[in-house]
């Protein structure tokens, strides 16, 4: 499937800010299934300097400084990707749980090497709660990785309430386990603590959901919004994407933007600001198949 995505975000600041610098991660990711075609990214007030560059994880970064004072700022990214569905994995199939957490102790190969990274705990994965006594339910002895992982997908999909408004970008994967509650980065942080807490890699993807579905089938939770779900180091099929808030794995209606540790690394914007005060934010986000763009009602 061909995307044309259109991400806008405004800010509006009750006092003027008179300087700020701002990291954003708006541009699709081009490798594996997903191709990227175009991209471009509109700021407005123009910034006194900006630069792209790729980040550690191999995303595409735009870093840019505002030095003129302005209480709004508009930010619109437009892009153009191309999304392959990906090839049946039968997660029965994959690898034991326990031999990959062997295996992985005495890796050598590039592709492992990676996967170790994702290991670890994050800054926004730390956890005291007993996650592990949760993930365990899903993963008993020699049950094959994405097996597991797919169960402990569909039981965080049903543990957990979808609601907005209850955390924010920076509440602990431990208050989200206590709340059983959040929105799709909560869920995909806790489904990553708990596949770590087991000594498993397990990674945080950050993206977008197709904003209208197909004839026939349900809207997915998250759309017209930036989404996010978690990967799951799966030999021998490698990374495998699901995504517990809609409890399906990703397939070719999910565009991945980035990928890192935990959102704090692929946040779509972050920044620091003087002045400003009490501000406001307007998100939009539109995934429209590219074959639709020019038809009626578009």
């Amino acid at each position: 499937m061909e995307y044309l995505v259109r991400h806008r975000t405004t800010y509006h600041y009750a006092q003027p800010v008179t300087h700020a610098t701002h990291l954003a991660h708006l541009a699709p990711r081009a490798d594996g299934r997903q191709k990227l075609l175009s991209h471009r990214l509109a700021i407005d007030p123009a910034p006194s300097a900006r630069q792209q560059r790729s980040d550690y994880f191999g995303n595409r970064s735009e870093w840019f400084a505002l030095e003129a004072a302005h209480t709004t700022l508009d930010i619109l990214a437009e892009s153009r990707v191309r999304v392959e569905r990906p090839p049946p994995r039968d997660p029965a199939q994959s690898l034991a749980w326990e031999e990959l957490r062997a295996r992985l102790r005495r890796a050598r190969d590039p592709e492992s090497l990676d996967a170790i990274q994702y290991m670890f705990d994050s800054p926004l994965t730390l956890f005291t709660a007993d996650l592990a006594a949760y993930a365990e339910a899903s993963f008993p002895a020699g049950r094959p990785v994405l097996a597991g992982a797919c169960e402990l997908m569909a039981r965080i999909h049903g543990d957990f309430r979808y609601q907005s408004g209850v955390t924010d970008a920076t509440t602990p994967v431990d208050r989200v386990f206590e709340l059983r509650a959040g929105v799709c980065q909560d869920l995909a942080h806790v489904a990553i603590a708990s596949l770590r807490s087991l000594g498993l890699p397990a990674r945080y993807v950050s993206g977008y959901l197709l904003t209208e579905p197909p004839p026939g089938q349900q809207r997915l939770l998250g759309a017209d919004a930036s989404h996010a779900w978690f990967g799951i180091f799966a030999p021998p099929y490698g990374w495998v994407d699901l995504d517990p808030t809609n409890n399906v794995v990703v397939g070719d209606g999910h565009v991945v933007l980035g990928h890192g540790r935990d959102y704090g690394d692929v946040a779509p914007l972050a920044g620091i600001i003087l002045g400003g005060r009490d501000h406001r934010i307007e998100v939009g986000v539109d995934v429209i198949p590219a074959a639709d763009v020019g038809q009626p009602g578009n």
